[in-house]
């Protein structure tokens, strides 16, 4: 049988049915022994492991942090590269999804720690579904043009500050850099139906930054507040006056301004000499963040002053949005509703949660796509309800988020299908 012969699509579709039920042990594994940012060194090896044990030519470790590179070579000259990403750290979450292969692990010695630790995003998933495309891509090498270049990323949900990690630190590695892969594509399981895919063209996702503000007042027992500065009402205001923030861009740009922890140093009898005030700033629109930024720095320096405080604010681990080119988006409905049929694929509203496979994108060119994992289902005006008898939605970082197993097939073939496509040059912009 000669290359031309090959129902490329149909071979993926049979080798992936194959693998099916590994695919859910992997992820169920990994879902059992969940890692932080910048400490995935199981999940690292597990997947170095298996890329090996399949054939891919190439895998390269130990880049930005615990991520691994697989490079396979296919068969057949071509000059493309199909790059495809999954993240692979957990978060910082006690899990309540009630799943048997549910986490109990804790991480003792992560910074601010000790914290449980849970895939509460779905990055167990995204790396169940590529360690099994690789696995499919890789017995169908003879008839592959180009090459594929699997990308394993550590740290999406943002390292230590003190740290370096991420997709930033990735595209800048030269594991990246042979080949130079000619598009990126990568998937987040969500909300929505099981096995539907949602895509948008524009910005999807939203730009992001970490806040970090520093209160400095001057520490004193509690009963003489007088003799000292208590930092915590100007930390107090500042959280109340940030929520004013959307009033400040207009209101067709969507952006909002969480404070998600306060640190302090003080005691139930003491006032202490500082208070740490942790969030994040999500902006659809690039443009608008440089607005907000001036706007919390401002809040933040007057509020102090006002309490006879100093603020200094830093805005750390910037992320641009996933911006989906139309033309990208266009070439790519084809192959997306080839896969999960025609009435599956819907385009769905942007949101404000962050991704930083926008570095890969922004630099490779490609898409992005959430892949729907939970037991709901489109009305016929095409909103959502929850199935009967079903969890419902549950969204991702909840401790009780949950995936359906069964996207774990669809997530194979969309990357090894978008791969094949793209290398065929069915793909590209």
């Amino acid at each position: 049988m000669t290359t031309a012969d090959v129902d490329i699509a149909g071979a993926i579709d049979h080798a992936a049915d194959r693998i099916t039920d590994k695919v859910v042990g992997w992820r169920h594994d990994i879902h059992r022994h969940p890692e932080l940012s910048n400490r995935e060194e199981r999940t690292a090896a597990l997947i170095a492991d298996h890329l090996r044990s399949v054939g891919v030519d190439e895998v390269r470790t130990g880049i930005a942090g615990h991520g691994v590179v697989g490079v396979l070579r296919g068969g057949r000259p071509g000059d493309r590269a199909a790059g495809l990403r999954a993240d692979i750290d957990a978060l910082p979450v006690k899990e309540t999804s009630g799943v048997d292969f549910a986490s109990t692990a804790v991480d003792a010695d992560y910074p601010g720690g000790p914290f449980p630790v849970a895939h509460a995003c779905g990055h167990d998933c995204h790396t169940a579904m590529l360690m099994g495309a690789a696995e499919v891509l890789s017995g169908l090498r003879e008839h592959l043009p180009g090459s594929v270049v699997f990308i394993f990323q550590p740290a999406e949900e943002g390292p230590p500050v003190e740290e370096k990690g991420g997709a930033r630190a990735m595209v800048g590695d030269p594991a990246l850099a042979d080949p130079v892969p000619t598009m990126a594509f990568g998937m987040h399981v969500a909300p929505l139906p099981v096995n539907t895919v949602g895509y948008r063209s524009g910005n999807s996702y939203a730009a992001s930054c970490v806040i970090r503000i520093r209160i400095d007042g001057k520490q004193v027992h509690g009963s003489t507040p007088w003799e000292g500065t208590d930092p915590m009402p100007a930390a107090a205001d500042t959280i109340s006056a940030l929520g004013q923030v959307y009033r400040q861009v207009p209101a067709t740009s969507p952006v909002t301004v969480s404070i998600g922890h306060v640190e302090d140093v003080g005691r139930f009898n003491i006032i202490g000499g500082k208070v740490t005030l942790w969030g994040t700033i999500r902006c659809l629109i690039q443009s608008d963040m440089n607005t907000v930024q001036d706007h919390v720095r401002r809040t933040a320096d007057h509020m102090a002053r006002a309490y006879g405080c100093t603020a200094t604010t830093e805005f750390l681990q910037r992320v641009p949005p996933v911006h989906n080119a139309p033309e990208w988006v266009d070439a790519a409905l084809p192959t997306l509703r080839r896969v999960a049929g025609a009435g599956n694929v819907h385009e769905t509203p942007p949101g404000l949660p962050y991704d930083d496979v926008s570095e890969f994108i922004d630099r490779y060119g490609g898409l992005y796509v959430n892949l729907g994992c939970q037991d709901l289902r489109y009305r016929d005006d095409g909103t959502m309800e929850a199935v009967r008898g079903g969890r419902g939605t549950v969204f991702n970082h909840n401790p009780g988020f949950y995936a359906d197993d069964s996207v774990l097939a669809t997530g194979v073939r969309l990357h090894a299908n978008v791969a094949a496509d793209h290398l065929e040059g069915r793909l590209t912009a």
